[in-house]
């Protein structure tokens, strides 16, 4: 049986090879919750692979990484993560 850090991991191959979005390398690593929210939206915006909306597209992305890195992430992380949420809803008008 393979030791758990030598399994490939289906989460994290989705994250950087997502089939609907071409995600910025490292955007869910970034401080600023603004910057992941925009960073989101110009992929979300310029996918022609995506079957949703950008707006649900690029906040099912984020949902994703939270809830499947989740257990990983710093507090600190993981609280920025979850501001990009609100930044998202911001500047895809969705407030």
């Amino acid at each position: 049986m393979k030791s758990r850090s030598n399994k490939k991991r289906w989460s994290g191959e989705v994250t950087r090879h997502s089939n609907a979005l071409d995600l910025e390398p490292n955007v869910f690593k970034q401080s600023s919750p603004h910057r992941i929210a925009l960073s989101l939206k110009h992929s979300a915006e310029a996918s022609t692979r995506r079957k949703a909306s950008p707006y649900q597209s690029a906040m099912s992305m984020l949902n994703f990484y939270i809830n499947r890195a989740g257990g990983n992430l710093s507090a600190k992380q993981k609280k920025s993560l979850v501001r990009a949420k609100s930044e998202l809803r911001k500047v895809f008008h969705q407030e």
